[in-house]
């Protein structure tokens, strides 16, 4: 068995590479709920609670600069999801960096996306981010019925959602907005494309 972010052989049962740190188990995640009403505001759709404070792992010693503890490089990951119906168009997420994402439930886009105590997602989008303009746990997005939406997840440079021909809008920490294809979304020194 090898490392899959820095390639060192491991023995059968490592849970951790001794090489880079690295978590040789992938976390599970679980279906997305079906939501059965839309909300009636069109803009902010609902408040999320602030994230764990930095220190407060039981047993943790070391954290990165954002307080979570540290976490593996992680490509996209995502789970089998439902089928979806033929009518339901998918959103994708176009980066800066070159990568681009199909949108299939909720998920996290960071430079190392960490999921919170209890939470569930089912993909977990990683950036490149050399300068480190974009937090670990920049953002969240998931469906809403036929939308899209984003959520700013306490970043350290903020998130603005660039609609096409419309206002750019400061996404206000812990607050969910719809975005609609053709918007640019902003997060750090790097942005995105929603289509």
């Amino acid at each position: 068995m090898r490392c899959r972010v820095c390639g060192a052989a491991l023995s059968e049962g490592t849970l951790f590479c001794g090489n880079c740190g690295s978590s040789v188990t992938a976390s599970r995640v679980r279906p997305p709920e079906v939501a059965d009403s839309r909300p009636s505001d069109t803009s902010i759709v609902q408040p999320l609670a602030k994230p764990a404070v930095a220190g407060r792992f039981p047993g943790s010693v070391d954290v990165d600069d954002d307080g979570l503890p540290p976490t593996e490089a992680i490509e996209v990951v995502s789970i089998e999801s439902a089928p979806r119906a033929a009518s339901v168009r998918l959103f994708r997420l176009s980066f800066s960096t070159g990568e681009s994402v199909d949108v299939l439930g909720s998920g996290l886009i960071g430079r190392r996306p960490i999921t919170q105590p209890g939470e569930h997602v089912d993909q977990l989008v990683a950036i490149s981010d050399p300068a480190r303009s974009v937090s670990k746990t920049h953002l969240e997005f998931g469906l809403e019925g036929d939308d899209l939406w984003i959520c700013d997840r306490y970043s350290g440079n903020g998130t603005v959602a660039r609609p096409l021909g419309g206002v750019a809008r400061q996404c206000e920490a812990g607050r969910r907005y719809r975005v609609g294809r053709g918007t640019r979304v902003d997060i750090g020194d790097q942005w995105f494309d929603v289509s």
